[in-house]
């Protein structure tokens, strides 16, 4: 199955008839009673009688060149033609901001002064600033802060001290352009400075560096605010550096993290808890994944859907499917009803150890607690059906998946095409591809690809009698 879905595109399709040969009733869809308005004669009226929008009569300059004379001469010309239109700061800024997208930072800075020498009305505000301060972050060619603290003194000399929104935007518009480790200094340095990050910009920043820089790195950054300035990781904190070693599979850093949460006085919430039990489900270590559900549970953390469907997931991946199995009546208990998700994996699990008919028993039961199949369920089938050698009910199971306009994986797709191969049935196979190439389940190369392979194994096999 690989990874866990997180969503998943439900069905409209009954198949208790694959089971037993009965086709359910359906009936036509109904418009949603909040989409028909109570009276709809009141309704158009109140639309008719509504004011029309006032268009801007504000013209525009979007700069295409980064040449100054050519921007001071068509802001001058703007103008000394529009005498009677009010250029007001926020249209200043918009022009400032257009030039600044194709233009040195130097020359955005003798733009703007310019245009407050030849339009004294336009008086800059701390966003014409902060504009600059963007341009100066987002510059590639400066290895170093110096642009930076040109447009911080720049704002200070004219009045705007930093503050947090302005940590925020160098921050964020550092990291964008790669520049982590300025971005580092920079909130040091405004931090001593009364303009500290707010948790938004903090916990921002503690993201980037997992995403782009070693763990030691992140562990000496939040060190370093703790001791130099009293900012200290928060729960969002722990949650995103727990993220993070899960993906990269380091699951006892996050372990290690857990307890320092614990020192700190901070409760973990299922959040937590469940990202951990996703990186033992990674390492196919179901009985870690239950630990850390029994841990959920002294520690009084209230489990919900997820949780379980993580667990579920990582039992059934790791053959301990009975186990998987006792959560179905432990979820019912707690309020927290299997969906497709939990039955898929458990159907996977099943499947695995060779059991398909078992798995298509858990479709059954499915269908009778109002649980919807999706396309995931479908195409763990049939994989599980082909691996089993019942071509027979898998070919009804892919019947049943063409009415429902529902796609196949690429697993169940090459595995279905390789077992009608081997039973003598290639027009069934071409059909097949066709229906993957219509349905858009696969590229038309991957499928074609897997189809010429197939084909090929196929002559090969019939070459040394061990196909016919």
């Amino acid at each position: 199955m690989g990874k866990i879905p997180q969503a998943f595109r439900t069905s409209q399709l009954p198949t208790s008839q694959f089971l037993k040969n009965k086709q359910s009733p359906s009936t036509p869809p109904q418009k949603p009673y909040f989409l028909t308005p109570k009276n709809p004669k009141k309704t158009q009226q109140k639309i008719n009688n509504r004011p029309e929008k006032v268009k801007s009569l504000t013209p525009l300059i979007n700069f295409t060149s980064p040449n100054l004379s050519d921007a001071k001469t068509q802001f001058k010309s703007l103008i000394s033609t529009q005498k009677n239109t009010p250029f007001d700061t926020r249209f200043c800024n918009s022009v400032l901001q257009s030039y600044s997208c194709v233009s040195s930072f130097q020359d955005s800075i003798l733009l703007l002064n310019y245009m407050v020498k030849i339009h004294p009305e336009f008086l800059p505000d701390r966003h014409t600033y902060h504009v600059l301060l963007l341009q100066s972050c987002k510059s590639t060619d400066d290895d170093s802060l110096s642009s930076v603290h040109d447009a911080l003194n720049l704002m200070a000399n004219n009045g705007f001290s930093p503050n947090k929104v302005t940590t925020d935007i160098a921050v964020r518009a550092l990291c964008s352009s790669g520049r982590e480790e300025h971005a580092v200094e920079l909130v040091k340095e405004l931090s001593s400075k009364d303009s500290p990050p707010d948790t938004y910009t903090y916990n921002f920043l503690i993201r980037c560096l997992c995403r782009n820089r070693s763990v030691s790195s992140m562990n000496n950054f939040i060190k370093d605010m703790r001791e130099g300035f009293g900012i200290k990781p928060d729960l969002v904190t722990y949650t995103i550096m727990i993220d993070n070693v899960c993906n990269g599979k380091n699951l006892r850093e996050a372990t290690r993290l857990l307890e320092v949460l614990s020192e700190e006085g901070i409760k973990p919430d299922a959040y937590v808890y469940n990202t951990i039990m996703k990186g033992y489900c990674m390492l196919n270590l179901g009985s870690e994944a239950l630990g850390v559900y029994n841990k959920m549970q002294e520690e009084g953390v209230k489990p919900d859907l997820v949780t379980f469907n993580t667990l579920v997931y990582g039992l059934s991946k790791s053959g301990k499917v009975k186990e998987a199995k006792k959560f179905l009546r432990i979820m019912a208990e707690t309020g927290n009803f299997p969906d497709a998700v939990t039955y898929t994996s458990l159907m996977n699990g099943v499947c695995r150890q060779g059991d398909a008919l078992g798995a298509l028993a858990l479709l059954e039961e499915m269908e009778a607690r109002g649980c919807t199949p999706n396309d995931c369920t479908y195409s763990t089938l049939l994989h599980g059906l082909c691996k089993a050698k019942l071509l027979d009910k898998a070919i009804e199971l892919y019947e049943i998946m063409k009415k429902g306009d529902m796609k196949l994986d690429a697993g169940s797709y090459g595995t279905f095409l390789r077992t009608l191969c081997r039973n003598g049935r290639v027009a069934d196979a071409y059909e097949v591809f066709e229906y993957a190439v219509e349905s858009k389940s696969l590229s038309d190369v991957s499928a074609y690809t897997t189809l010429e392979g197939t084909l090929k194994w196929l002559m090969k096999a019939r070459e040394q009698g061990l196909a016919v």
